[in-house]
């Protein structure tokens, strides 16, 4: 039966452990004998070890080392590109606010210097009511230039040039040309193409003049309105006839009336009459049909005036 017996290695048994007690150099209470000895990992497990349980040290893996270095490198980018970053802000909102209002002209044809201390004023009066139009990039210039011209009808449109220094924005006002003129009470009125009437001019005197031969007295708010109102007539009629070919020389006031106009022009022996209850455009349309007609037919010598009150029709004598 010893044939089918496996034979036993002919090994040395191996070395039994001697009876050291290993548990005890792991634990806290571990003198630093036990703790820094040969074979033993110095970094890694025993320093974190170390770590966990107080004990001060500076044992630290390069790659434990490495991170703490870029969680630190990023704490004080990002603190750094904040601070960098509100002071841009900061600056670019002192750069665009408007602590002094500046105000010039962009017509050089003037002939009298702007009281620029109005202007500002006015200006100073809409920002202070608007806050947030005091930084430039928020100013709406359609809304400021509205809230000008209602107190200030002799501007026509006003926008921001730009900062001329620290805190001071330069604004541009475009003022109206009057185109004609027209004296009411001791006062000169004045209009411009859009039919806007003002009494603030910095231009030589409108050649057209509206001669009062109405005889009608201005005392009261509502004749003054209705002056303004005719104001605005010529000048539209002024403006329309000008693009038709035809220049205005005069506008006179009937007697005994406010709401009808004879137009004397340039290029005719003879006057229009107009009425302020029809629109501009189309009255000027009708005079110059007419005026067109007598001229090709030979008779504009022989006329006095030429009648357009009536939409459709011209009456002539």
């Amino acid at each position: 039966m010893r044939l089918f017996k496996r034979n036993k290695p002919n090994i040395p048994r191996r070395r039994l452990q001697n009876s050291t007690d290993f548990s005890r150099m792991a634990t806290p209470t571990a003198t630093s004998s036990h703790v820094f000895k040969r074979n033993r990992t110095i970094t890694g497990t025993t320093s974190v070890y170390l770590d966990g349980v107080g004990i001060d040290t500076d044992l630290e893996s390069p790659r434990k080392h490495t991170h703490k270095l870029s969680i630190t490198r990023r704490k004080v980018a990002g603190t750094l590109l904040t601070v960098v970053a509100a002071i841009i802000a900061i600056g670019f909102l002192v750069s665009h606010l408007t602590a002094r209002v500046a105000v010039g002209v962009s017509d050089t044809s003037i002939s009298k210097p702007i009281a620029k201390a109005r202007y500002e004023k006015v200006i100073s009066e809409y920002l202070d009511s608007n806050p947030l139009s005091r930084l430039s990039f928020l100013l709406d210039e359609k809304a400021l230039t509205n809230y000008v011209t209602l107190k200030l009808p002799e501007v026509e449109q006003i926008y921001q040039k730009g900062m001329s220094g620290l805190g001071e924005t330069s604004f541009v006002i475009k003022m109206r040309t009057p185109i004609a003129g027209w004296g009411i009470n001791g006062k000169q009125y004045y209009v411009d193409s859009s039919g806007i009437p003002f009494e603030e001019n910095y231009f030589s005197l409108p050649v057209v003049q509206i001669v009062d031969k109405s005889g009608v007295s201005v005392q009261n708010t509502s004749t003054a309105i209705a002056s303004k109102r005719f104001l605005a007539f010529v000048g539209r009629v002024v403006s329309s006839a000008k693009n038709s070919g035809y220049t205005v020389t005069q506008a006179v006031l009937p007697p005994n009336t406010t709401r009808e106009l004879e137009l004397h022009l340039k290029e005719v022996g003879y006057y229009i009459k107009l009425s302020i209850d029809r629109p501009a455009g189309e009255q000027v349309e009708d005079m110059v049909n007419a005026v067109r007609y007598f001229a090709g037919i030979g008779r504009a010598s022989s006329l006095r005036y030429i009648d357009v009150r009536v939409s459709g029709k011209a009456f002539y004598k």
